[in-house]
């Protein structure tokens, strides 16, 4: 899949070229790469919550055939989002809204996705009071059954976002992405701001609530200490293309990544050189003609700045 923003002046910014992957269920995929690269553009173009600026091309298939990038905004909304996508949107706090509580928020979308129905009486005809009296309890049951799932305390639920701490804050929207047991479920960042216990916590959910009901997961994430700990397999991602796919065990390994600057993306980490990569990534407005990463890459040669490297058996660089 591929999506560009149109600009003005007949200009384009190439935000995501030639992305391609494939996930199962009970796997998790890991995303990664600097800030900018284009992760969150791929995951918010599949769930068509891109501007009208937004132009895509390519596919992204469901299990079931169904193209995420050709459906309508009818099918995204009533049968896609939540449903067979959920989503776990970077800063939650910011999604949340400020005047409502966690267990309202929970409610509703118990509510829009499950639809319980009222019951009726012995005689089939509807109980107005009982009905809206059940209704209610099973309501206020899912939601909070939804919260012990993402490990959310009961006892914070009738707070309001703005009293919650950033980690609260991370599992109300995991809670709430959980409701409608969703096959895929996009996390967007979802360590981003917490303190490392925290971001332990966290992705060991995301990894059970995968592993447990046989769902897939697609962590986007420049936390690679969290991709480390929950990927099946990383995606290094590279001014908007994906530059490695590797097996985390493969990555993360002795043997290591083979592109220049996922080796360099590694050799950052305190735990490791920490030797951060030269430079900054390219804008996505102006990609020079060769190879994105050329000028920041001690292996460049003329070949990487005149010509784009294919992705080849997992990896896109001339020299690996």
């Amino acid at each position: 899949m591929s999506v560009r923003f149109r600009m003005p002046g007949e200009r384009h910014v190439e935000a995501v070229t030639d992305a391609g992957f494939t996930l199962a269920a009970g796997e998790c995929l890991a995303l990664v790469g600097e800030s900018g690269c284009g992760k969150s553009v791929l995951a918010s173009a599949l769930l068509g919550l891109l501007p009208g600026t937004a132009e895509t091309a390519g596919s992204a298939r469901l299990a079931d055939g169904l193209d995420l990038l050709a459906a309508d905004e009818a099918t995204l909304a009533r049968t896609v989002r939540g449903r067979r996508v959920g989503l776990v949107p970077q800063s939650p706090a910011a999604h949340l809204t400020p005047v409502r509580t966690i267990r309202s928020h929970l409610e509703e979308t118990v509510r829009e996705l499950a639809g319980p129905s009222e019951p009726s009486g012995p005689s089939g005809a509807r109980t107005p009071g009982t009905g809206r009296r059940a209704r209610r309890a099973r309501l206020r049951a899912a939601a909070e059954a939804a919260a012990t799932r993402a490990a959310f305390p009961a006892s914070h639920l009738d707070h309001h976002p703005h009293e919650l701490s950033g980690g609260l804050a991370q599992r109300a929207a995991t809670a709430l992405a959980l409701v409608g047991d969703a096959p895929l479920l996009l996390a967007d960042e979802p360590t981003t701001g917490l303190d490392r216990d925290l971001v332990h916590r966290t992705v060991d959910e995301l990894r059970a609530h995968t592993r447990e009901a046989g769902r897939a997961l697609l962590m986007i994430t420049h936390d690679l200490a969290a991709a480390e700990r929950i990927a099946d397999t990383v995606a290094v991602m590279y001014a908007g293309r994906i530059v490695e796919t590797a097996p985390a065990a493969v990555f993360f390994g002795p043997v290591g990544p083979r592109h220049p600057y996922a080796r360099g993306l590694l050799d950052a980490l305190p735990e490791r050189a920490f030797a951060p990569i030269p430079g900054a990534p390219p804008e996505l407005g102006a990609l020079p003609p060769g190879c994105a990463f050329a000028d920041r890459c001690a292996q460049a040669d003329k070949t990487c700045r005149t010509r784009r490297p294919p992705l080849v058996e997992g990896v896109a660089c001339h020299h690996a």
